[in-house]
């Protein structure tokens, strides 16, 4: 039997629940998920100098997933009105109808008590303390407040996405160390030069939904400038890990080559936005697309180097 068979076989009912399902499972944006799992397990490989329990590390995850899904359906709820004027999100459940605010809501409060539990009882309070911090800023703080009042929107708003760092290494050691911090603070400058040339990229559906998104208010050049100023904050962060956590070879070859073709893109970007160019030739989207995998670079470097650690001179 093909698969087109198997499905016209299907009934009514079954097709609706699968719709749902698939519907509630896009309201918590598995992708934007992935990407902060991949923040969060490499922190715990660098608090524990080694491998964590594989039980701490998937209760973790779950838990993590399921607190950042609770944020990411929030703010689907409260940007729907948006969404639908924007060629990039028209799609989303709750603009073709196939989830109701009222589900989604339910789904999200859901969500957040079970994550919180999860996290409370089988990691630890402070870990599940600072996921529902997480939840309150992106919902509260980035998609009520910031995100239609002001340019800075990704800035401030961009602190709930640091969060896995944090909760990572709180899981393991149930404090906050200054290794944490230091990486936490590394996102923070990533965000901007990560989100604005996608804003660059999608200017018009951004204007037309009427988000002030830095793009929209200034030149490209303008833009271009911060994105290279945030990242170099970025590496120069980046390496500060160095002295404070003790790391060797490894951390250093991924943070110095990942970020030195981070930098280099963004000052392309700049380079072509003092010309004046099109967006063919602008071609923001090469630095969003690097800066995924910039992070998935220099954390891979964060995991492995307590495992094979290469002491530096001087930090041996």
């Amino acid at each position: 039997m093909t698969t087109l068979e198997s499905t016209r076989e299907l009934s009514p009912t079954t097709r609706s629940w699968r719709r749902t399902v698939r519907a509630y499972v896009a309201l918590t944006k598995p992708r934007i998920i992935e990407l902060l799992l991949v923040t969060t397990v490499p922190v715990m490989f660098l608090a524990e100098r080694g491998v964590p329990s594989l039980g701490l590390i998937v209760l973790t995850l779950v838990g993590g997933s399921l607190s950042a899904g609770a944020a990411n359906t929030f703010n689907m709820v409260y940007d729907r009105d948006i969404d639908a004027k924007m060629g990039r999100t028209q799609n989303r459940p709750l603009v073709t109808g196939e989830a109701t605010p009222r589900g989604a809501m339910i789904f999200g409060f859901v969500l957040t008590a079970l994550s919180t539990a999860w996290l409370w009882l089988l990691v630890n309070p402070l870990s599940a303390m600072l996921s529902l911090a997480a939840i309150v800023l992106y919902a509260v703080g980035y998609t009520m407040i910031l995100k239609r009042r002001t340019a800075q929107n990704i800035v401030w708003g961009g602190i709930a996405g640091c969060m896995p760092t944090l909760i990572g290494w709180s899981a393991v050691t149930n404090e906050v160390g200054w290794p944490a911090i230091i990486l936490f603070l590394v996102i923070f400058f990533w965000t901007p030069p990560h989100y604005w040339p996608l804003s660059m990229r999608f200017i018009d559906d951004y204007a037309t939904a009427g988000v002030p998104m830095l793009p929209v208010l200034e030149q490209q050049t303008t833009v271009a400038k911060q994105i290279v100023v945030y990242s170099w904050a970025m590496v120069l962060t980046s390496l500060a890990l160095i002295p404070v956590a003790d790391m060797g070879w490894v951390y250093l070859v991924a943070a110095l080559v990942s970020g030195g073709l981070f930098v280099t893109e963004a000052h392309r970007l700049l380079s072509a936005a003092s010309k004046g160019v099109s967006q063919a030739v602008l071609k923001p989207m090469r630095l969003f697309h690097f800066s995924i995998t910039y992070v998935t670079l220099l954390f891979l470097g964060v995991a492995i180097d307590p495992l094979v650690h290469l002491p530096l001179p001087g930090l041996a």
